[in-house]
């Protein structure tokens, strides 16, 4: 594929072979759903999605907390409740489980106790349950560091056990992406954040809102 001239015959028998290969390799060994993902966009991109993605995060956490602190109003609310939690000079869960500050997060997390009836949680079409132990206080959905997680697709739980939300973020990023799906509306600037300015995939041409944060970052 990176000739040229491709020999799309012989492209068309090597893919057969690899997809027979992949379906036996998930029917007989039946790998992690995250290692399917990273697997798959790493097939689809040619990228390590897991790699870069903390590694951009990192490279821009310190400057998105600055910019998060200097926002007002409702957005800045939340924003504020988000730097209560990183409180730190180095890199922390809390700090890579950053969004675009235009952005509403309320709808895309739920929080929840390990006791609740998974049906009660499945409201959200697209969404990350963030799960906590029982006895413990629900202050907001926007606790970053709670007992576990779980990733919603289309109302149902299709990955459990995630310990940290920046994992979530980056795995529900990769399916969203290599299963073509459209992203939340009230969550699209940070998803489109992480697709052209983290991961610099697809169009380089930014919305406005998305090429003010990457300007602001480059300060």
């Amino acid at each position: 594929m990176q000739k040229r001239t491709p020999n799309g015959p012989l492209v068309k028998q090597k893919m057969d072979q690899t997809f027979a290969l992949r379906r036996k390799e998930v029917v007989e060994s039946e790998p992690a759903i995250s290692t399917m993902v990273f697997m798959e966009f790493s097939r689809i991109v040619g990228k390590n999605l897991k790699t870069e993605f903390y590694e951009s995060i990192d490279r821009h956490s310190h400057r998105l907390l600055e910019l998060f602190g200097s926002k007002r109003g409702n957005v800045g609310q939340l924003l504020t409740h988000i730097l209560q939690q990183t409180n730190t000079t180095e890199p922390t869960e809390c700090q890579r489980a950053s969004y675009h500050p235009g952005d509403n997060p309320t709808d895309l997390f739920k929080g929840g106790f390990e006791s609740d009836d998974e049906d009660s949680f499945c409201d959200p079409d697209i969404g990350i349950l963030l799960i906590e132990r029982e006895g413990a206080v629900l202050t907001s959905s926007q606790h970053l560091s709670p007992a576990s997680l779980e990733i919603i697709i289309e109302g149902e739980v299709v990955m459990d056990n995630i310990q940290d939300l920046p994992k979530a973020m980056c795995i529900l990023f990769g399916l969203m992406y290599a299963l073509h799906l459209n992203y939340p509306k009230t969550m699209k600037l940070t998803f489109q954040f992480i697709q052209q300015v983290l991961l610099l995939l697809g169009h380089t041409d930014l919305k406005p809102k998305l090429q003010t944060l990457k300007n602001q970052l480059a300060m």
